[in-house]
């Protein structure tokens, strides 16, 4: 038998299992740079909703952090609270690099499976019907308050973050729930529901019969009024914290349009925002180069508000697309990479 031995603080490992033996011989594993990286543990934790739903969460902790091993840091810490997509989705135990890096510049790490979430029976998957930016969110604000009542989150120093419907949860953590978050990171997350429902790719389009049923119908009335109220657009001026976008120019998904109106938006009233487009990019960032120079801003935006480490973004846009048509006087050593990248 060829087995795969995962673990969450180091790479799978593969085994062949000799079954006359009974013995399991090591042949190879996966990424062998990270064996010799100090890497953390991802820990289960139940969180209670405050309707008695069982959330399933994942923490992660700073190396160092929880000297006598009990789970839990021995003073509150900086955290980011990690929203998975999709939302029909869910967040798994194992090894995750967004935990790894994380947790090496200083952050606690929450991962939430919010109601929604696949994984936990169609009881717990339809208890997120029409409840975006509702229960769905509550689910979101809860584990925070749990973070804070557990001593591991320092409440001053919370951020929310998460792709396509991580980020249009990080949007409505500063449009519906201002001042929870310090910041927010939205990467390529929907700003405007009825926008969102009305761009459905065609090879989507069988898809939208199940929307309506899960998020809200964009044909009737009733059902714009509904989404509307549920959108973060509707609700721009409510934003207090910063906020950092990333969207893909190419996204058949989530179009451009969801992040150039609320940026637009957040411009006529004059809030900060910091807006990173590639335009090369579609539903997430594929290409390595633009993963790098993304997440070099990213952490250099979370030590500016959450105080964690961070290395100078230096030239970690050599070979990306990246363009930042609105903020970047908003990230430490953004503006100044910038001007080196054009130069190149």
């Amino acid at each position: 038998w060829m087995v795969a031995y995962v673990m969450d603080d180091g790479p799978i490992r593969y085994y062949r299992y000799d079954r006359g033996e009974k013995k399991a011989h090591f042949l190879f594993t996966n990424r062998n740079e990270l064996e010799k990286q100090p890497l953390v543990k991802m820990n289960p934790v139940i969180v209670k909703s405050r309707d008695g739903l069982n959330l399933v969460n994942y923490l992660s902790l700073p190396k160092g952090s929880d000297s006598d091993g009990d789970g839990f840091p021995d003073q509150p810490l900086p955290m980011v609270l990690l929203v998975h997509g999709g939302p029909w989705a869910r967040s798994e135990w194992g090894y995750d690099p967004e935990h790894q890096w994380l947790a090496n510049r200083g952050y606690a790490v929450l991962d939430v499976n919010f109601r929604g979430s696949t994984g936990f029976g169609k009881d717990f998957a339809n208890a997120g019907n029409m409840e975006w930016a509702g229960k769905m969110h509550d689910d979101l604000i809860d584990s925070v308050n749990w973070a804070v009542e557990k001593k591991i989150a320092d409440p001053d120093k919370v951020a929310i973050s998460g792709g396509s419907y991580g980020g249009y949860a990080t949007l409505v953590g500063l449009t519906f729930t201002p001042g929870v978050f310090a910041c927010g990171i939205d990467i390529v997350g929907p700003s405007n529901l009825i926008t969102l429902l009305e761009s459905i790719p065609p090879y989507w389009a069988p898809m939208i019969e199940m929307f309506t049923t899960r998020v809200g119908d964009h044909r009737t009335e009733e059902g714009k009024k509904f989404l509307t109220e549920r959108s973060p657009l509707s609700k721009v001026d409510q934003i207090e914290d910063p906020l950092l976008i990333g969207q893909g120019a190419n996204d058949p998904r989530v179009k451009q349009a969801e992040a150039d109106q609320i940026v637009n938006a957040m411009e006529e009233k004059k809030i900060p925002v910091t807006y990173v487009l590639y335009p090369d990019e579609g539903h997430g960032f594929a290409r390595p180069e633009n993963r790098i120079s993304f997440f070099a801003v990213m952490e250099a935006f979370l030590a500016e508000y959450l105080g964690g480490r961070y290395e100078a973004i230096g030239e970690d846009f050599k070979g990306s697309s990246i363009t930042v048509p609105e903020g970047k006087d908003g990230v430490p050593g953004l503006a100044a990479a910038l001007a080196a990248h054009s130069n190149e």
